[in-house]
This record gives structure tokens, sequence and C-alpha cells, in this order.
């Protein structure tokens, strides 16, 4: 199946588990430093999330193997949050500096067609995986 496991928030504890992290939008992230010192001798995976053009910048300044771009379309998960849409995502995700680009928020197998082609994989809290509460269940799929 070829999962990649990724630590979230917490570079030191994903050195200690020997996976990735995911680097959260607006927030610290202790252990980082620890962590990106590592990670090129490992080859771990670095990913970033983002809300907007600053997330971008980020995730560009931390040598990102990849962004978490969200939320794409309106969530269960976060009621009433503005979505991106489909146009926006694809602007933003063209910011990228050529990682790779994941769409999340609001995906379900109706609209996830209105993706644009240049969509690394998708993420999803629960619009994949059939959970009614979207609270449940996280899934990647590569593309």
């Amino acid at each position: 199946r070829r999962l990649l496991l990724l630590g979230a928030a917490d570079g030191r504890l994903a050195l200690r588990q020997r996976a990735g992290l995911h680097v959260p939008d607006r927030r610290a992230t202790p252990g980082l430093l620890p962590f990106l010192l590592a990670r090129r001798r490992r080859g771990l995976v670095l990913t970033v999330a983002a809300h907007g053009r600053a997330g971008l910048a980020r995730a560009r300044r931390l040598g990102a193997t990849a962004v978490i771009l969200s939320p794409v379309f309106p969530t269960r998960s976060h009621p009433g949050a503005p979505a991106l849409g489909p146009l926006r995502w694809a602007s933003l995700a063209a910011r990228a500096g050529g990682r790779a680009v994941v769409a999340l928020g609001g995906i379900t197998p109706g609209n996830a067609a209105r993706l644009p082609r240049r969509t690394a994989g998708l993420a999803a809290i629960g619009g994949l995986s059939g959970s009614s509460t979207g609270r449940r269940t996280q899934a990647f799929t590569a593309g």
C-alpha cells in the first residue's frame, strides 16, 4: 500500500517515530528545527498546511515535500468557514514552487472531478470515507 506515517505538529516526536512531519498553518511546531536538520539525511517527508499565500510561502521556505491546501469546498468539520473554490485553489496551487499540492476540504465523490488536473492528491475528513460526522476518518490518495 506504500503508506506514509506523518506526525503532526511535533518534530521531535516525528523523529522518534521515524515518521514524516506535517506542519499546521498559523501555529508553532515544537521541534521543527531538529526535524529540518535531520530530514534530508533520513529521507523524511515534510508537509505543510496552507490556507492562502502565507502558508504557501512558509512551505517554500521550509522546503516542504508537499502542501495540503484547504479548504477547497465548504466543509462539515468547519461549518461557515469560507472555501477557496476550485479556481482560486488552482491559482494558489500554482504558487507552490513546484511542490505537490494536495486538496483538502469538503471533497466528496461528487465534486472531486471539479479539482484541477495538477492536484497531487486528495485528503478528506469523512467526505470520502462515508463517515456521517466528518470527524472520524482521514484518507489520502496520491494522484
